[in-house]
């Protein structure tokens, strides 16, 4: 573009051939040179200094030259290449060149119009490059809160994951060892033993499938429910069912827990009743669940002394972070009579 109005100020010029030929040769290759490298910067303005000293030579006299054109391209493009500091000095340059023109030919009445036009087409570049990177800022922090979320959800599949399989396996191996135990002498109960541990096992396989599923965008049909705080006396039943010894008192109405905070509940205590029966095998385990005064607490209590070198588990951190999730707060460890872990959550 500024080889084109090189050519222009040849042509409606009055310089001579040669000289204008060499003039306009020249600021044809300062301009590639700067396209090709590509300058920014100070650099281009250097570059553009040069081809506006090219023009001025060209044109020097006559304002209705459209060599001059060349100095608006020149300041959009310093404007969109380079910094506000650099392109306030590239303008300030350009504008004392044309005032100095305009000052020798002040009976010329076209100086004006170059100069609002260079300094129109400065400010309007300056705001197109600042709304440019606003948008490569925005597309960046998109990016990152795209990725961020995708970790969040994976985060919150494997703990749904951990909980079933770690309730699931827990249950299981406590109806196999009944049913070991039965098999010579009662028969029928080491049967019915196998058959909880294979029920409960296809019910958390389901439940795996589903959990998995919401990571599928493209999954179809039915997707199960998730447990809610309705459910906690079922989980109860389970671990009951496999020879555990389990107390569960119920205060308030689980239903102003909602989904959210009720799944929160239900897994808190699912994962605190399999650390029980894992880590404390007969003992017995009270579960206490009360919902008042807008306010839930989740109380499982457990018998047995604890180890206190065992380290903090994959287990105990999501239970943290799941009340946490729903704006409460837990906390775990020893007390006098064993091993307490306690939620409060908004109801």
């Amino acid at each position: 573009m500024l080889a084109l109005f090189a050519v222009l100020g040849v042509v409606m010029g009055d310089r001579p051939v040669l000289l204008a030929v060499a003039v306009a040769t020249a600021v044809a290759a300062v301009a590639g040179f700067a396209a090709w490298r590509p300058l920014i910067g100070w650099p281009l303005l250097a570059a553009m200094v040069a081809v506006a000293a090219g023009l001025l030579v060209l044109g020097h006299g006559g304002s209705a030259n459209l060599v001059w054109m060349g100095f608006c391209v020149a300041a959009g493009w310093v404007a969109l290449a380079s910094a506000l500091p650099v392109a306030l000095t590239g303008g300030a340059l350009l504008g004392a060149a044309l005032l100095g023109e305009w000052a020798q030919q002040t009976e010329e009445p076209g100086w004006f119009a170059w100069v609002v036009g260079t300094a129109f087409t400065l400010v309007a570049c300056a705001f197109a490059r600042r709304l440019r990177a606003t948008v490569v800022e925005l597309q960046k922090a998109q990016h990152q809160l795209a990725e961020r979320s995708r970790a969040e959800e994976r985060s919150r599949i494997a703990g749904e994951v951990h909980d079933v399989i770690g309730h699931a396996l827990t249950v299981s191996l406590l109806h196999i060892s009944s049913a070991r135990l039965a098999l010579d002498e009662d028969p029928d109960e080491a049967r019915h033993a196998l058959e909880e541990a294979e029920r409960l096992a296809r019910a958390s396989l389901e439940e795996v499938r589903a959990t998995v599923g919401l990571m599928r965008t493209d999954a179809t049909g039915e997707v199960v429910p998730m447990p809610d705080a309705h459910d906690i006396s079922g989980l109860v039943e389970s671990f009951r069912g496999a020879g555990a010894d389990i107390g569960l008192t119920v205060v308030g109405d689980l239903s102003s827990l909602g989904p959210s905070r009720g799944l929160a509940a239900y897994r808190i205590v699912q994962e605190a009743l399999t650390n029980a029966t894992r880590h404390a095998p007969g003992e017995p385990v009270t579960v206490l669940v009360t919902v008042e005064g807008g306010t839930a607490t989740v109380v499982v209590r457990n018998g047995g002394a604890a180890d206190p070198a065992a380290p903090v588990g994959n287990g105990l951190l999501g239970m943290r972070d799941r009340a946490e999730g729903v704006g409460g707060r837990l906390k775990a460890g020893a007390d006098p009579r064993g091993w307490l872990v306690e939620a409060v959550l908004p109801a």
